[in-house]
C-alpha cells in the first residue's frame, strides 16, 4: 500500500493545529464566561493543601490548561497571594482536572464536531452580548477540538502498515524508557499533554500502537506538560521559580513510580477496558485519569517534603509583594475605632511606600529597559488595587460604628488617602505603558531628554516617601516640605516641556518621542499632586 506522505503530514499538522486552537478557544471562552474569578477561586479556596487540590481541578477544567493553571499559580505565587505549600496542591489539582480534556475526547463526537462549530461560530457573530459569545468561543472550541482530532486521526491511519513506525512502537513495547521519552520530547515541542494524549488516543484507536506501547508515551506527557509553568517561571521570584519546579518533581516522580509498576498498571487498565467496555480513547482517558488521581493520593501526604526539597534546590531570600493586607484585623472594630483607625492608618502607610517602590521601579525599567522592572512594577500596582479594595472595605465597616469628630475627620482623611496612593499606582502604569511603546516603536530620547526625566522621577519619588513618612508620624514639618516639593515639581514640568519643544523644532527630537516625553512628565506632575493631596490630610487643609 502507498502512503501519501505529504497528505499525511498536512493532514495531521493542519489537524494539530486545529486541536490546540480549539483547546484555547474553549479555555478563553470558558474563562470569560466564568468572569475573571479564576484568580479568586485559587485565591480564596487555598486555605489549605486539599481545598487546594480542588481549586486547582475547577480552574484547570474551566480553563482546559493544567500548564494555564500552573501558570497562574507561579503568577499568585510570585505575587505574594499563595505560599509553597498551598501552591503544591493547586499543582497537584491541575493534574488530575486536565484529564477532562482526555475524557471530553472519549466521548466519540467527531461526526457532529462540524455542525458544533458552526454553532459555536453563530454564537459568536449573531450576538452581541458578551456572555453569549463567550459560550459560543467555548462551543467553538468544543466543535475544533473534534474536527482537529478526525483529521489527525485520518492523517495517522496510513503508520499501521508503515514497518518503520511498527518497529517503533514494538521498541516502545520492549523499552518503556523510550516511550517516555517519546512523550516528554513531543509534549515539550507541543506545549500542550491534552495534545499529544489527544494524538496518542487516536493512534490507539486507529490500532497503530499497543496498550503497553501507549502507557509509557502518557507519562512522558505528563513529564513534558511541566515545560510551560518553568518557561513562566523565568525571571520570576524565587518563590514562583519553586512552583514550577514542584511541577516538574512531581511528574517526574509520579512517572518514576509507575514506570517500576507498569506490568501491574496495564493490567489494571485493560481490566477497566473489559469490565466498562470502553473505546480506545475512553481507555487512554481512564489510564491518565487514574495515574494522575493516583500520583495525586501518593504524594499528597508529602505536601511538606515537597516543599522542603524545592526549597532546598532553588536557593534564594524571597522578593515577594504581598497583596494581602497586614494589619486589617476585623477585632478591632468591635474592640475599638481608635485602634481599628490605627490600623486602618498602618496599612495606608504601607501600601505608600509600595507605591514609592513602585515608581522606583518604573523609573529603574525607563533607564535599563529589563523588563523584570516592569513585572515588578505592574505586580505592586495590582497590590496596591487589592489594598485600596481592602481598605475601603474595613474604613467603611469601621464608620458603621459610633465615631467621635476627631476619628471622623481621621476617617476620611484615610479613605482620601487611600485613593490618592491608588491613583499613584495608576499613572506609574501609565507610564509602563509609554515606555513599553518607546521600547516597541524605537522611539529614541535624547540624553538631555532622560536625564530631565530622571530628575524629575528623583524628585516625584522623594516627595511621595516624604508624604508617606508625614502621614505615617502626622508630621507636619515634613507635610509642609512635600508641598514646597509639588511646586518645584510643577515648575520642572513647565521648564522640561518647554525645553523639548525646542528639542523638536531644532529636530533633534521626533514628534513621536516628544508624547512619550510630555506624557511621562504630566504623569509625574499628576503624582506630586497626589502627594500634596496626602500631605494636605496631614496638614488638616
Amino acid at each position: 500500500m502507498d502512503i501519501d506522505i505529504q497528505t499525511l503530514i498536512f493532514e495531521f499538522i493542519g489537524g494539530l493545529g486545529i486541536f490546540l486552537l480549539g483547546i484555547k478557544f474553549m479555555g478563553d471562552g470558558l474563562q470569560k464566561s466564568a468572569g475573571d474569578r479564576l484568580r479568586d477561586i485559587l485565591d480564596k479556596f487555598t486555605s489549605n493543601p486539599f481545598m487546594g487540590v480542588l481549586a486547582g481541578m475547577i480552574v484547570t477544567i474551566l480553563i482546559q490548561s493544567s500548564s494555564g493553571t500552573t501558570v497562574l499559580t507561579v503568577g499568585l505565587v510570585n505575587a505574594g497571594f499563595m505560599t509553597l505549600r498551598q501552591a503544591i496542591g493547586v499543582i497537584m489539582g491541575a493534574n488530575i482536572g486536565t484529564t477532562v480534556t482526555a475524557f471530553i475526547i472519549g466521548i466519540d463526537l467527531g461526526e457532529y464536531a462540524l455542525p458544533i462549530l458552526a454553532a459555536g461560530a453563530f454564537l459568536i457573530f449573531f450576538f452581541k452580548n458578551q456572555k453569549v459569545t463567550a459560550i459560543g468561543q467555548a462551543v467553538f472550541g468544543f466543535g475544533a477540538l473534534f474536527f482537529g482530532l478526525e483529521l489527525m486521526s485520518s492523517g495517522m491511519s496510513p503508520l499501521r502498515s508503515l514497518e518503520a513506525f511498527h518497529e517503533l512502537t514494538v521498541n516502545m513495547s520492549e523499552s518503556p524508557i523510550l516511550g517516555v521519552v517519546i512523550g516528554t520530547v513531543f509534549t515539550l515541542i507541543v506545549q500542550s499533554s491534552s495534545a499529544t494524549i489527544g494524538i496518542l488516543q487516536g493512534l490507539f484507536s486507529e490500532g497503530a500502537i499497543e496498550l503497553r506501547a501507549a502507557i509509557p508515551v502518557l507519562f512522558g506527557d505528563n513529564i513534558g506538560t511541566t515545560i510551560t509553568a518553568v518557561l513562566a517561571a523565568i525571571g520570576a521570584s524565587v518563590a514562583a521559580k519553586r512552583a514550577a519546579f514542584t511541577h516538574v518533581i512531581f511528574n517526574l516522580l509520579g512517572a518514576t513510580i509507575f514506570l517500576i509498576f507498569l506490568g501491574l498498571f496495564t493490567s489494571f487498565v485493560s481490566f477497566l477496558q473489559t469490565q466498562f467496555s470502553l473505546n480506545p480513547e475512553m481507555t487512554i482517558a481512564f489510564a491518565h485519569g487514574s495515574f494522575n488521581i493516583t500520583n495525586t493520593i501518593i504524594q499528597f501526604p508529602f505536601i511538606g517534603a515537597l516543599a522542603w526539597i524545592v526549597t532546598k534546590l532553588v536557593p534564594g531570600e524571597d522578593t515577594i509583594v504581598e497583596y494581602k493586607p497586614k494589619h486589617l484585623d476585623p477585632i478591632f472594630i468591635q474592640q475599638s475605632s481608635t485602634l481599628a483607625l490605627g490600623q486602618a492608618k498602618a496599612e495606608v502607610v504601607r501600601m505608600g511606600e509600595y507605591a514609592a517602590k513602585g515608581l522606583e521601579e518604573t523609573n529603574l525599567y525607563l533607564t535599563t529597559q529589563h523588563q523584570k522592572h516592569s513585572e515588578m512594577a505592574m505586580q505592586i500596582e495590582g497590590a496596591l488595587n487589592n489594598l485600596d479594595r481592602k481598605i475601603t472595605d474595613y474604613l467603611i465597616d469601621v464608620s458603621s460604628g459610633s465615631l467621635s469628630e476627631i476619628e471622623s475627620a481621621e476617617h476620611t482623611a484615610l479613605m482620601d488617602s487611600v485613593r490618592d496612593v491608588e491613583r499613584i499606582g495608576d499613572h506609574f502604569e501609565n507610564i509602563i505603558e509609554l515606555i513599553d511603546y518607546k521600547i516597541s516603536n524605537k522611539v529614541y530620547l535624547t540624553e538631555q531628554a532622560q536625564e530631565d526625566l530622571n530628575n524629575m522621577f528623583d524628585l516625584t519619588i522623594l516627595t511621595v516617601k516624604q508624604a508617606v513618612k508625614a502621614l505615617d508620624q502626622s508630621d507636619r514639618e515634613e507635610a509642609l516640605a512635600v508641598v514646597q516639593k509639588e511646586e518645584q515639581i510643577d515648575k520642572m514640568e513647565r521648564t522640561y516641556r518647554k525645553k523639548h519643544i525646542i528639542r523638536m523644532n531644532e529636530g533633534l527630537c521626533s514628534g513621536s518621542a516628544g508624547i512619550v516625553f510630555v506624557d511621562i512628565i504630566s504623569n509625574l506632575e499628576r503624582i506630586g499632586d497626589h502627594a500634596v493631596n496626602i500631605a494636605e490630610e496631614v496638614l488638616g487643609e
